[in-house]
């Protein structure tokens, strides 16, 4: 469970922050998502928790409530060709930029927003890299089960990115992204070697996969 004293700790040393993570570096198809949330001081936001923790109604759920009492959130992805062409760190790092550059752009239209107070000086990233970040950034393993903001980012992440791979779903139906996100599940493995690849498949993550045919 995240800790709401660990959190104010945070914000009394950097001022405000927002917290950030990823979801989507493991499967074998889609694009890999990030997510960076201000939450105001003192929110008590119930249950919430690492997005990993919580079950898929859960995750909907909480969304919302992260999208209602956040100060300012956004989300934002690398594709599938940015991810094999930097790798999916890298890609993953660039995710993260541009959900915090999003969310910069967000506040510096919202003028109530501004008169709060609420741009951040600072993101605190779930791991232990951030290259280049556009504010200053800090990192901390396992932020997302400790800190409410980087457990709200992760939500944010990962829902974005379901929602995307529902949608996938509909366009590639024989590979079961619904269910599975794009992760490399016995039966997405198996519609692999079936049907072979299609676009958002991420070609360096299957190859060893589509070797088992030859």
């Amino acid at each position: 469970m995240t800790d709401a004293a660990l959190e104010a700790a945070y914000r009394a040393r950097l001022g405000v922050f927002c917290g950030v993570d990823e979801a989507g570096r493991g499967p074998l198809a889609g694009p890999v998502y990030a997510a960076a949330v201000i939450l105001p001081p003192d929110t008590d936001i119930i249950g919430i928790d690492d997005s990993k923790k919580l079950s898929a109604k859960r995750r909907e759920a909480m969304y919302e409530v992260v999208v209602e009492r956040s100060s300012a959130c956004a989300s934002a992805y690398a594709t599938v060709a940015e991810i094999e062409e930097y790798n999916i760190l890298n890609a993953a790092q660039l995710a993260m930029r541009r959900a915090i550059s999003a969310l910069m752009g967000d506040i510096c239209t919202c003028a109530e927003l501004l008169k709060q107070g609420d741009v951040p000086a600072a993101a605190v990233i779930d791991g232990n890299i951030a290259r280049d970040m556009p504010v200053r950034a800090e990192t901390l393993v396992g932020a997302d089960a400790l800190l409410p903001s980087v457990a709200a980012a992760s939500i944010i992440a990962k829902v974005s990115r379901d929602r995307v791979m529902r949608a996938l779903d509909e366009k590639y139906p024989m590979y079961g992204f619904a269910k599975h996100s794009g992760y490399g599940t016995r039966a997405h493995i198996a519609a692999l070697l079936e049907y072979g690849p299609c676009p958002e498949h991420r070609a360096s993550f299957i190859a060893k996969i589509l070797s088992q045919k030859k």
